[in-house]
């Protein structure tokens, strides 16, 4: 990445033009990170909402022939997140735009990513719906699922925050070495692998963690098929137990996401009963929606670490257990190598299919 030596900016024919939208002060602040790393100041565009709630969006200054990076993190109110991102896309496509690049740490949605029964994939609608408004790249970071990359058709850089916290764990848990890396669910075992074989830790997984089962009694899909068909003998759900030696150690759950901490507080609670003496909780998205500060404070976790893809300064203030990692770092890093043309290769070694 980036040393301590300004980077260097290839001031090609055309330019180099950074916007920030409007969805959060924080959004401007990382995106004033991004500017300052690069040496470039943001571009002009007011965005704001009229009193009917539209969205309304004005370039200040010509981008014809630029490529254009649009900074856009998602605030409480996703889907005025969204269309200011689709709007401001679109008015620098029509504005005749060399190129478009959507900077966008968290994408929305993303959990909604797989067809449940009468559902719909609304990740997949929400990429095409991106590419139609004339977004040409797409740079985020850590996917819920790494296929939601095959939802565009155009570029998808997914960025991983894995670094920052791994370093931040080495630089701020004085005895991590005795500490054991600890996935709360089965699901999550890929991603305490990954952290534990850089760390050269342990791995714990909570398994039997408790999980709402849909009901499908109520609208007809019980109805019996007129021949007799095989059918999956339905899962009983094993007492919650963990898998690994936890007892005396420090346990750093890791995930990728942390909104309902319901579940991050049960695995707390297990792991203090198995002996774990501090319990840390890692996640690169911190959306902690609800009551979730108060649950952590009063919970038996002992720090929450996120990265500033999403704001969550108003959580910060109601708990304070929870710390921010800055990701501008790589942010920037990723906006300079694509407006000069070079390789992303760097900003990937030693990341696998796994990770």
């Amino acid at each position: 990445c980036v040393g301590r030596s300004p980077p260097v900016m290839n001031h090609t024919e055309g330019g180099l033009v950074i916007f920030s939208a409007n969805s959060h002060p924080s959004s401007r602040e990382i995106s004033k990170r991004i500017g300052e790393r690069l040496g470039v100041e943001l571009g002009k565009v007011q965005v704001y909402q009229e009193d009917n709630r539209e969205t309304r969006v004005q370039i200040q200054e010509s981008v014809r022939g630029k490529d254009v990076f649009i900074i856009q993190t998602v605030s409480k109110d996703v889907n005025t997140t969204i269309m200011e991102l689709l709007i401001m896309v679109y008015a620098c496509r029509t504005s005749c735009a060399r190129s478009i690049t959507g900077v966008v740490p968290y994408f929305p949605y993303s959990k909604q990513c797989k067809m449940r029964k009468r559902g719909s994939i609304v990740s997949k609608l929400l990429a095409s719906m991106m590419c139609k408004a004339g977004l040409t790249h797409l740079i985020t970071m850590d996917l819920h699922q790494k296929e939601i990359q095959g939802f565009f058709n155009i570029p998808v850089d997914n960025l991983r925050a894995s670094p920052f916290l791994l370093q931040y764990i080495q630089e701020e848990i004085p005895d991590y070495r005795n500490a054991v890396i600890v996935a709360k669910s089965p699901a999550s075992a890929r991603r305490a692998q990954s952290f534990a074989e850089r760390l050269r830790l342990g791995i714990a997984v909570i398994h039997g963690e408790a999980q709402d089962a849909e009901s499908d009694l109520v609208d007809g899909r019980h109805s019996p098929p007129t021949v007799k068909i095989p059918l999956l003998i339905p899962k009983e759900k094993p007492p919650i137990t963990v898998v690994g030696d936890v007892g005396g150690r420090i346990a750093i759950i890791v995930d990728d996401i942390i909104d309902d901490v319901d579940s991050f507080v049960a695995a707390a609670q297990t792991l203090k009963k198995h002996g774990a003496y501090k319990i840390f909780v890692m996640a690169t998205h911190g959306i902690l929606s609800s009551d979730a500060p108060k649950l952590i404070e009063e919970s038996a976790i002992d720090k929450v670490v996120v990265t500033n893809t999403i704001p969550h300064e108003h959580q910060k203030l109601q708990c304070v257990k929870i710390q921010t990692v800055d990701i501008s770092l790589i942010l920037s890093e990723a906006i300079r190598r694509i407006y000069n043309g070079e390789s992303m290769s760097y900003l990937f070694r030693h990341i696998g299919l796994e990770d």
